[in-house]
Protein backbone atom coordinates (compact mmCIF):
# COMPACT_ATOMS: atom_id res chain seq x y z
CA UNK A 1 0.00 0.00 0.00
CA UNK A 2 1.39 3.37 -1.13
CA UNK A 3 0.62 6.57 -2.20
CA UNK A 4 1.00 6.82 -5.80
CA UNK A 5 1.17 10.65 -6.60
CA UNK A 6 -1.25 13.75 -6.18
CA UNK A 7 -4.24 14.00 -8.65
CA UNK A 8 -5.17 17.53 -7.64
CA UNK A 9 -4.90 20.49 -5.47
CA UNK A 10 -7.33 23.19 -4.74
CA UNK A 11 -7.43 26.65 -4.34
CA UNK A 12 -9.75 28.62 -3.12
CA UNK A 13 -11.73 32.28 -5.10
CA UNK A 14 -14.52 34.16 -3.57
CA UNK A 15 -18.13 32.79 -4.09
CA UNK A 16 -19.14 34.55 -7.65
CA UNK A 17 -15.86 35.16 -8.43
CA UNK A 18 -15.17 32.61 -11.25
CA UNK A 19 -15.06 34.93 -14.14
CA UNK A 20 -12.62 36.85 -12.75
CA UNK A 21 -10.75 33.63 -12.07
CA UNK A 22 -11.49 32.40 -15.21
CA UNK A 23 -9.80 35.74 -16.77
CA UNK A 24 -6.70 35.34 -14.55
CA UNK A 25 -6.07 31.39 -15.04
CA UNK A 26 -7.21 30.67 -18.44
CA UNK A 27 -6.74 33.75 -20.29
CA UNK A 28 -3.90 35.33 -18.54
CA UNK A 29 -1.78 32.14 -17.54
CA UNK A 30 -3.54 30.36 -20.25
CA UNK A 31 -4.65 27.02 -18.05
CA UNK A 32 -7.47 25.25 -20.00
CA UNK A 33 -10.43 24.94 -18.16
CA UNK A 34 -11.84 21.20 -18.02
CA UNK A 35 -15.19 19.83 -17.44
CA UNK A 36 -16.38 19.24 -13.96
CA UNK A 37 -18.46 16.50 -13.63
CA UNK A 38 -22.20 17.40 -13.41
CA UNK A 39 -22.70 16.06 -9.63
CA UNK A 40 -20.30 19.01 -8.61
CA UNK A 41 -21.40 21.45 -11.04
CA UNK A 42 -23.29 23.41 -8.79
CA UNK A 43 -20.91 23.82 -5.99
CA UNK A 44 -19.09 26.55 -7.73
CA UNK A 45 -15.59 27.38 -9.07
CA UNK A 46 -13.78 25.86 -11.89
CA UNK A 47 -11.09 23.21 -12.78
CA UNK A 48 -8.17 23.33 -14.82
CA UNK A 49 -5.66 21.32 -16.73
CA UNK A 50 -1.83 21.70 -15.68
CA UNK A 51 0.27 19.22 -17.44
CA UNK A 52 -0.68 15.88 -15.96
CA UNK A 53 -2.07 16.98 -12.91
CA UNK A 54 -5.44 19.50 -12.24
CA UNK A 55 -5.75 22.66 -9.97
CA UNK A 56 -8.88 22.71 -8.68
CA UNK A 57 -10.67 26.17 -8.07
CA UNK A 58 -13.69 26.30 -5.66
CA UNK A 59 -15.35 29.33 -3.73
CA UNK A 60 -15.27 29.98 -0.30
CA UNK A 61 -16.09 33.26 1.61
CA UNK A 62 -14.30 34.50 4.66
CA UNK A 63 -10.90 33.44 4.12
CA UNK A 64 -8.02 35.78 4.00
CA UNK A 65 -5.59 34.18 1.61
CA UNK A 66 -3.10 36.81 2.07
CA UNK A 67 -1.91 36.09 5.24
CA UNK A 68 -1.15 32.32 4.10
CA UNK A 69 2.40 30.81 3.00
CA UNK A 70 0.36 28.10 1.01
CA UNK A 71 0.68 28.28 -2.35
CA UNK A 72 0.89 25.87 -5.71
CA UNK A 73 4.39 26.58 -7.68
CA UNK A 74 4.17 26.45 -11.68
CA UNK A 75 6.94 24.59 -13.39
CA UNK A 76 7.74 27.32 -16.50
CA UNK A 77 10.05 27.09 -18.89
CA UNK A 78 10.85 30.61 -19.37
CA UNK A 79 10.45 32.15 -16.07
CA UNK A 80 11.80 35.73 -17.33
CA UNK A 81 8.85 36.50 -19.89
CA UNK A 82 6.51 35.19 -17.16
CA UNK A 83 7.95 37.58 -14.27
CA UNK A 84 7.61 40.53 -17.22
CA UNK A 85 3.97 39.16 -18.49
CA UNK A 86 2.59 39.44 -14.56
CA UNK A 87 4.26 42.50 -13.99
CA UNK A 88 2.56 44.30 -17.60
CA UNK A 89 -0.81 43.16 -15.91
CA UNK A 90 0.00 45.02 -12.69
CA UNK A 91 0.60 41.66 -10.29
CA UNK A 92 3.19 42.28 -7.92
CA UNK A 93 6.72 40.13 -8.50
CA UNK A 94 8.40 38.89 -5.14
CA UNK A 95 12.03 37.54 -5.51
CA UNK A 96 12.02 33.95 -3.75
CA UNK A 97 14.51 32.58 -1.79
CA UNK A 98 17.21 31.21 -3.90
CA UNK A 99 17.25 27.38 -4.36
CA UNK A 100 20.15 26.02 -5.84
CA UNK A 101 19.21 24.42 -9.45
CA UNK A 102 16.18 26.70 -9.94
CA UNK A 103 15.01 30.71 -10.45
CA UNK A 104 11.66 31.26 -9.33
CA UNK A 105 9.46 34.48 -7.98
CA UNK A 106 6.18 34.55 -6.39
CA UNK A 107 3.01 36.66 -6.57
CA UNK A 108 -0.53 36.21 -5.73
CA UNK A 109 -3.66 36.12 -7.47
CA UNK A 110 -6.42 39.05 -7.70
CA UNK A 111 -7.67 37.12 -4.68
CA UNK A 112 -4.27 37.15 -2.82
CA UNK A 113 -3.93 33.15 -3.46
CA UNK A 114 0.37 33.45 -3.28
CA UNK A 115 1.69 31.87 -6.68
CA UNK A 116 5.25 30.91 -7.11
CA UNK A 117 6.88 30.44 -10.91
CA UNK A 118 9.48 27.80 -11.20
CA UNK A 119 12.10 27.13 -13.22
CA UNK A 120 14.98 24.50 -13.30
CA UNK A 121 18.27 25.64 -14.62
CA UNK A 122 19.60 21.95 -15.42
Amino acid sequence: MSITGIHHAQITIPRGAEEQGRQYYCHLLGLPEIEKPDSLKGRGGFWLQVGDRQVHVGTEDGVERTRTKAHLAYHVDDIATWKQKLQEHGFEVLEGVPIPGFERFETRDPFGNRLEFIHSLT
